[in-house]
């Protein structure tokens, strides 16, 4: 039971990492909008047809694909949900606060 559980908390760690370098970028290039944007056109083209999850990290978004939303799934995704992170900058370039 504690890999399963420490698997959890290193995927969670890693999705809020990705939170985290997007805040940054955004803050760094005083344009979360035109990440925003890169973030759309990454998502349009990311899903490939053969992936493996040991090598899904190094993707900017998630290759295997977000189609569910089970909750349990989305435990062990390696990045959070691409169009949170894009609700996310565009609350950053219109001065809204993040929930």
């Amino acid at each position: 039971m504690s890999p399963i559980i420490a698997t959890l908390i290193r995927l969670a760690i890693n999705r809020n990492r990705e939170f985290l370098a997007d805040s940054t970028g955004a803050l760094v290039s005083r344009y979360p909008a035109g990440l925003a944007n890169a973030l759309k056109k990454i998502s349009m083209h990311s899903e490939v047809k053969t992936a493996s999850s040991a090598t899904a990290h190094l993707f900017t978004a998630n290759p295997i694909g977000e189609k569910s939303k089970v909750m349990f799934k989305s435990l062990f995704n390696t990045h959070p949900p691409i169009e949170e992170r894009i609700r996310r900058l565009e609350n950053m370039s219109l001065g809204v606060g993040i929930k």
